[in-house]
C-alpha cells in the first residue's frame, strides 16, 4: 500500500516565519522601554554611588584639615588644603616641667626637641618621622604654615619625645605660642583638582608629604595623584571664613554625565573648624 507523504509545504514554513517575526516585532517593542528604563537607572544608580563616595571622602579629609589652610583657586578648580594626622598638647616653660621633659621653647635660646604632655598617640596617629609640628596657624605671618613660620619638621621620635629638623617658633616675631599649649601633626599636602569635560573629565586626589607654599595652586605637579571619578562634566569648590567665629563653609559641586544623556548633580558643604 502506498503511504501518504507528511511534512511541511514552502508556504506554510513562510508563514510560520512570517507570523514569528512578526511576534517578536510585538514582543520587542514591549520590552525595550523596561529595559531600556532598566539600563538607564543601573547607569544612573552607578554614577550616583561615584559621586556620593567622592563627595564623602572629600568630606572626611577636609574635616582633618589644618585650620586656616585651605585654599581654592580662582576658576574654582582646585582645592588644598594641609591634611593632618593628629594633635596633642606640649609641655610649656610655664609648666615649671622636671629636668626629663624638655618644654616647646619659644625663646631664642630654644632646642630642637620637646616633649608632648601625656600619653603619645600610636597605630595611625602615631607621630612619624617626616611628619609636620604646626602651632597656632592662624593663616597669615608669622604664624602661616604654608610660609613656614610655624611648622617645623619631624626628624627623630621617642616615645612622647620629638625632635625637629629646625625651631621656627624662636625665631617668629612676635612669638605666637598656643594659648592652650596646642599644636598638630601635619602629614603634607592635599590638592584636589577637577578637569571637567564635555566627554568626561576627571577629578583627582593629589597628596605630597610636602608642603606647598601659598602660590602653589597654579604650580602643578601637586605630588602623586589618584583618580576619584571619571565622567566629570562639571565642578566647584567654594571656601567662605564666617564672620566672627573660628570657623569656615567648603562647598563641593559635581556633577557626572554620560553619552546617552544621563546626568547626575550632587553637591555638599562642609563645616570647619578654623581654630588654631
Amino acid at each position: 500500500m502506498n503511504k501518504r507523504a507528511r511534512g511541511f509545504t514552502l508556504v506554510e514554513v513562510i508563514i510560520v516565519m512570517v507570523i514569528t517575526g512578526i511576534l517578536s516585532g510585538m514582543l520587542a517593542v514591549f520590552l525595550k522601554t523596561p529595559v531600556q528604563s532598566y539600563v538607564d537607572t543601573a547607569a544612573r544608580g552607578d554614577m550616583t554611588d561615584v559621586a556620593d563616595l567622592t563627595l564623602r571622602r572629600m568630606t572626611r579629609e577636609l574635616r582633618l584639615a589644618l585650620p586656616n589652610s585651605v585654599l581654592v583657586s580662582a576658576d574654582r578648580k582646585t582645592l588644598q588644603f594641609l591634611l593632618t594626622r593628629t594633635g596633642g598638647r606640649y609641655i610649656d616653660v610655664s609648666d615649671s616641667p622636671p629636668a626629663a621633659l624638655l618644654p616647646l621653647d619659644f625663646s631664642p635660646a630654644a632646642s630642637l626637641s620637646f616633649n608632648m604632655a601625656g600619653v603619645a598617640p600610636s597605630g595611625r596617629q602615631a607621630v612619624q618621622i617626616n611628619d609636620w609640628i604646626a602651632v597656632f596657624n592662624v593663616g597669615t605671618a608669622p604664624a602661616d604654615a604654608r610660609t613656614f613660620g610655624n611648622i617645623a619638621h619631624v626628624t627623630a621620635v621617642n616615645g612622647t619625645r620629638i625632635t625637629m629638623a629646625n625651631n621656627p617658633f624662636a625665631t617668629q616675631s612676635p612669638s605666637m605660642p598656643s594659648p592652650t599649649n596646642r599644636f598638630q601633626v601635619v602629614t603634607g599636602t592635599v590638592t584636589y583638582v577637577c578637569a571637567p569635560a564635555a566627554a568626561g573629565g576627571t577629578l583627582t586626589r593629589n597628596f605630597t608629604n610636602q608642603i606647598i607654599g601659598l602660590n602653589g595652586l597654579g604650580a602643578p605637579p601637586f605630588g602623586a595623584p589618584a583618580l576619584l571619578a571619571n565622567l566629570v562634566t562639571a565642578c566647584g569648590f567654594d571656601y567662605s571664613v564666617l564672620a566672627n567665629t573660628n570657623a569656615a563653609l567648603v562647598g563641593i559641586s559635581l556633577t557626572l554625565s554620560r553619552s546617552n544623556g544621563e546626568s547626575i548633580s550632587l553637591a555638599r558643604q562642609v563645616h570647619l573648624d578654623n581654630t588654631p
